[in-house]
């Protein structure tokens, strides 16, 4: 994908702000369109999207979702009305574009439709129905292009965790709402295959590494986390900072369960709620690989955040605007690197090395490095630089990773970190 077309993509807006009608998920579900009941073999795509995402795509309820007697409760307790009519709940349950963008077609109960994420298709949906035009011209009429890591990450994180528009705020997670986590490639891999990645999809979107997906999936959740620590209607709630950008295990346990344990990336001692950081450790292994001089800037201006929430709210909001610009760039960093293989075996020593070191002692880092280490694991696999067989192997080792963090509040970094002892013996060193 030639670097204009790419910088051009990244800057698309997210098609919830974008002003393009949305012509709703029925435009899509023709059997002749993305509609058919089985996959072609005679077509370029599957052209069965439309059925995949309504059968098993959780997207496809989201709005129903609204409907369940724990949504109407968690309504209740924020002191609203019926969940399903709500923006602050349709918001990211629906397609909830204003009613002017709205054509005759649309229906807000379809969830989070097609348009949700490919953007409003008025003005695009015509020259993708006739074939005559190519993937950038549907592009420079709106689609959105999902394809590209950075609007992928920037598309998908505005929901599973916010935007200056929409924000999941520590207010709704008390009033009953689950914790988000996230991490863009394994929620990418996890979703109903929407393509199939072959020869002629990567004519069309250009050839794009698995693991540059999770690289800037890492660098855009840094990112969104300072933004809305630096926004001034978002960073506090009353006398208290927002309690969002917090690890949440850190309050969220049993008393009997004490976790609290040293870690040499910050000093800030116990009782405190350490600020979140599973994203920005995950940044530090990256960047040590591919830009060693802003990996020692983040890693400087980290400690000073942990340690300014010792100081005052004032003195984190001046630490966090440091880290934003010790950050400056990471995204484009990650997204134009071509990672070979010894970078993937670096990262993932560098991934379980962080454990080692005891950086893994809470829940949600140790949730993001096991994804990440699925993610590499992905990328070798795709990229030759381990075998199938070696690939079945290891998934298993790493399957003990995902056991002990299988349940969050019973969560023994103990024993995550003797998963991640077996599977650093397990890993071949190329």
């Amino acid at each position: 994908m030639a670097a204009g077309l790419a910088n051009a993509q990244t800057k698309s807006l997210i098609p919830f702000l974008s002003e393009d009608t949305h012509l709703g998920v029925a435009s899509c579900a023709g059997s002749s369109c993305h509609g058919a009941l089985e996959p072609w073999d005679s077509s370029t795509v599957l052209q069965n999207e439309y059925i995949v995402w309504e059968e098993d795509d959780p997207h496809s309820s989201a709005y129903k979702t609204l409907l369940t007697d724990e949504s109407q409760r968690i309504a209740r307790n924020l002191g609203l009305g019926r969940a399903e009519e709500e923006a602050l709940c349709l918001d990211c349950h629906a397609d909830n574009v204003p009613d002017e963008r709205r054509a005759k077609g649309f229906h807000i109960s379809d969830g989070v439709g097609c348009e949700a994420c490919h953007g409003g298709a008025v003005n695009w949906l015509g020259r993708h129905i006739s074939g005559e035009a190519d993937h950038s011209a549907n592009l420079t009429a709106g689609l959105y292009p999902s394809e590209d890591p950075v609007a992928r990450a920037k598309l998908c994180l505005s929901c599973h965790f916010g935007t200056e528009d929409r924000f999941l705020t520590h207010r709704i997670m008390g009033a009953g709402h689950p914790r988000l986590a996230f991490e863009l490639d394994t929620y990418t891999w996890t979703q109903p295959a929407h393509a199939v990645v072959d020869n002629d999809y990567r004519v069309r979107k250009g050839d794009i590494q698995s693991i540059k997906v999770w690289a800037v999936g890492q660098a855009v959740a840094v990112d969104s986390l300072l933004d809305a620590m630096l926004d001034p209607k978002r960073n506090t709630d009353g006398i208290f900072p927002e309690l969002v950008f917090f690890d949440c295990h850190a309050c969220h346990h049993p008393m009997s369960n004490i976790r609290w344990a040293p870690r040499d990336s910050h000093d800030i001692g116990p009782g405190i709620p350490r600020i979140y950081d599973a994203n920005l450790i995950m940044m530090r292994v990256l960047l040590r690989r591919v830009d060693p001089v802003m990996a020692g800037d983040l890693e400087a201006k980290s400690k000073l955040l942990h340690q300014a929430s010792l100081e005052g709210y004032d003195a984190v909001i001046e630490a966090a605007r440091g880290l934003k610009t010790a950050t400056e760039g990471a995204i484009e960093r990650f997204a134009t690197h071509t990672f070979t293989a010894a970078d993937m075996n670096a990262l993932m020593g560098g991934v379980i090395e962080e454990g080692l070191a005891g950086e893994f002692v809470d829940y949600a880092a140790a949730e993001q490095a096991t994804m990440a280490t699925s993610a590499i694991l992905q990328a070798m696999v795709d990229d030759n630089v381990i075998t199938r067989t070696k690939y079945i192997e290891l998934s298993g080792v790493l399957d003990d990773c995902y056991r002990a963090i299988e349940k969050d509040e019973e969560y023994d970094p103990r024993q995550f970190l003797a998963a991640l002892q077996r599977l650093q013996g397990a890993i071949p060193r190329i």
